[in-house]
């Protein structure tokens, strides 16, 4: 499989998908314009030269860390990444890890990074870092998640048997797009907390308001749109016969 650059130029739909952030703003917070065409100039220059390369990492976008990581002169090692047609890992999945100090052990999906094919695990997978430390205080010690690769770091767990399995999208027979176990042949559900965004908001637990217009007492048909024109709906409310024939003509 062909192998492409990590250094993408946007967000990927999952990472932005849990943001709970608009577009615009995280395009405005990403790129980095040098140089924009004033008004007026000669329109054959260019309009905007900006930052190309953008290293996608353990922070995101919209905070200041990565605002540091992708400075002005800062280059980074070329990474690669596989394409992935259909994302089969999100928020709140139970999977296994394949390698590493916590090889079999299990755990849930704490946070992805869509654009290097990464997950959390929650409480697996760690790392001692030290926060604060310098020549009269020793620091303080913390265990932080390391990011796995999904392609070959992680499975998902099978929720018959609890084992690590291998899966492929199929559709069902009322079209939904499901996740297969290949070994036991049975649907893994999407977690409840895939559908919940930073803010831990599911749309299920919305209650309506007062202004809200999804409601059935409101979606009443107040109009409707016949297949006239203007001037043929106008003569049929008034009444009038158009008894004219029109003559005839050649577009050629």
């Amino acid at each position: 499989m062909r192998l492409t650059n990590g250094l993408f130029t946007r967000m990927k739909k999952w990472s932005k998908a849990y943001s709970n952030l608009p577009d615009r703003y995280i395009e405005r917070v990403t790129e980095q314009v040098y140089w924009k065409t004033p008004r007026g100039k000669p329109q054959y220059l260019p309009r905007t030269e900006k930052r190309k390369n953008i290293y996608f990492s353990l922070h995101r976008p919209w905070t200041s860390a990565f605002q540091l990581q992708n400075a002005p002169g800062k280059n980074h090692e070329f990474v690669h990444v596989e394409p992935i047609k259909n994302w089969s890992f999100f928020r709140g999945d139970r999977v296994e890890i394949l390698c590493g100090p916590d090889k079999g052990k299990q755990g849930y999906v704490k946070d992805i990074y869509h654009e290097r094919n990464w997950v959390i695990v929650e409480g697996l997978n760690t790392k001692l870092e030290c926060l604060g430390k310098t020549k009269t205080f020793p620091g303080v010690y913390s265990r932080v998640e390391q990011p796995l690769l999904v392609t070959t770091q992680v499975q998902l767990v099978d929720p018959a048997d609890l084992q690590a399995t291998t899966i492929e999208w199929r559709y069902t027979e009322e079209g939904d797009h499901v996740r297969v176990s290949i070994r036991t042949g049975r649907i893994i559900p999407m977690p409840e907390s895939s559908k919940e965004t930073i803010d831990y908001k599911n749309p299920d637990l919305y209650q309506e308001k007062a202004k809200d217009t999804v409601s059935e007492d409101v979606l009443e048909v107040t109009f409707d749109a016949p297949l006239k024109t203007f001037e043929m709906d106008l003569m049929d409310k008034m009444g009038i016969k158009e008894n004219r024939v029109p003559r005839k003509y050649y577009w050629y």
